[in-house]
């Protein structure tokens, strides 16, 4: 479904090199013309030092036409670059890797400079020199060696910009090798970076106030982290504990609603577990209701099948429009390059919501027509239906008569005390958050007495 497609609008978040997975999944889904994917892969391609892959994709989109020859000029100049950075970089690898100076150095970083230009001769131009060479090593599709030297750079700098800067480039490279343990590692410190609000953290202009700038950093981690948080293991469980959080939750209302389908996703995707009793923490387990609140007040600017599922379901209370919302929502997972590989686990959850929505309004239910609801046959529902009530909660409660092809909902009344807890179980983390964010006005306001921020932070 082109229309529920959201490639270009996430590509604007993300660097060039993390937007080429994405362009190649549109041309495995072939929701666009294969020739218009192809010559964007091919634009994003001619910005950066991967000239073999550019010349290919030039040879895709014009066969019958010869190779220009600004491809081999600019092959020759990357070749002696990448020979002239790599000789600059080594000189300090050498250094740094050395058992006696890696034992000799500490954790302030001034003192470690001023030990290794007392005894070595490294200088803060030859420590820049590693980030030079990571830097290039990453246009140059190295993405292994780029981690390396931009991690050796960080340890020894102690430029603030620069810093950042690497930051932003480890992450990518770790998202790009497919280390998701290391790039969730990465994700958290660049976001306690970024959160800290210190100018030299944000993307900023010289002429943007810093506030502004923090916005604009976290919009681009909330898009860069989806990559991280789709193939973690544990990944949609802290998506929902980071973007439910009061600040990611007001960035992506105000710059990104657009993230409300990861959001509303990882909700759906965690409610089965959540429900069943495992270790989720309370964010999670009540995650749905405080989701279908945000979707209500931003269905004005965004809303899609995946979002719309849960409207029906839980603000409507339409399971006929529940349906249909799901069957578009299971196409729209299936082609997007985020949730695609969770379209089973997505439509069982998702049938879960509808099942446990279903049974808490009515206390005898016909398989058959409960099956329909859920988009299966009346086998495949009566099967799924004894799996359910057998795996979950709902065993208690539910008892199904095979002969009549009903199940029976029995339910004790709740105590009044648990109805209480129930009403009051988020006053503690709202008074969290309220707490928070006049802590945050406070620094806001100490920071204004700061220099200006640094132009060019990533």
């Amino acid at each position: 479904m082109a229309e529920h497609d959201l490639t270009k609008t996430i590509i604007p978040y993300l660097d060039r090199h993390l937007a080429f997975p994405l362009l190649a999944h549109l041309v495995e889904t072939q929701l666009f013309p294969v020739e218009q994917v192809q010559a964007a892969q091919y634009e994003l391609a001619k910005g950066t030092n991967m000239v073999d892959y550019a010349v290919s994709l030039f040879k895709q989109l014009y066969p019958d036409q010869e190779i220009p020859e600004e491809f081999s000029r600019k092959r020759e100049r990357a070749v002696s670059t990448n020979e002239r950075l790599q000789q600059e970089a080594q000189a300090v690898l050498d250094v740094i890797e050395n058992p006696d100076v890696a034992q000799a150095l500490r954790q302030d970083k001034n003192q470690n400079l001023t030990f290794l230009k007392d005894n070595y001769n490294v200088t803060l131009e030859q420590i820049n020199a590693l980030y030079n060479f990571g830097q290039f090593q990453y246009t140059y599709g190295n993405y292994s060696g780029a981690a390396d030297y931009l991690y050796h750079f960080r340890v020894l700098s102690t430029d603030n910009e620069l810093n950042t800067s690497a930051h932003w480039g480890k992450l990518a490279s770790d998202i790009l090798t497919g280390k998701w343990d290391t790039a969730l590692e990465e994700l958290n410190t660049l976001r306690d970076v970024v959160d800290s609000r210190s100018p030299s953290s944000l993307l900023t202009t010289p002429t943007e106030p810093a506030a502004l700038a923090q916005l604009h950093s976290r919009t681009w981690l909330a898009h860069w982290s989806l990559f991280v948080y789709f193939n973690h293991p544990q990944g949609r469980t802290l998506l929902l504990e980071t973007f439910l959080s009061p600040t990611y939750l007001n960035t992506i209302q105000t710059s990104c609603p657009w993230i409300l389908r990861y959001l509303t996703a990882a909700a759906i995707l965690s409610r089965k577990s959540a429900a069943g009793g495992s270790n989720a923490s309370s964010r999670v387990r009540y995650s749905i209701r405080e989701i279908v609140k945000v979707i209500q007040m931003e269905e004005y600017q965004y809303q899609d099948p995946v979002t719309s599922f849960l409207k029906e379901l839980y603000v409507e209370f339409d399971f006929e429009a529940a349906q249909r919302q799901l069957t578009l929502a299971e196409r729209v997972v299936t082609d997007d390059f985020f949730l695609g590989e969770f379209r089973e686990e997505f439509l069982d959850n998702a049938r879960y919501l509808i099942s446990e929505a279903y049974c808490r309004i009515h206390q005898r239910i016909d398989i058959g027509d409960l099956s329909e609801r859920l988009n299966l046959s009346r086998d495949e529902g009566e099967k799924w239906i004894v799996n359910l009530i057998r795996e979950t909660r709902m065993g208690a409660e539910a008892k199904i008569d095979l002969e009549k092809n009903v199940i029976e909902i029995h339910r004790t009344a709740l105590p009044v005390y648990q109805t209480v807890i129930e009403k009051t179980r988020g006053l503690a983390f709202r008074t969290q958050a309220i707490g928070a964010g006049m802590l945050h006005s406070q620094q806001a306001v100490q920071s204004q007495s700061q220099p200006s921020v640094v132009d060019g932070a990533r």
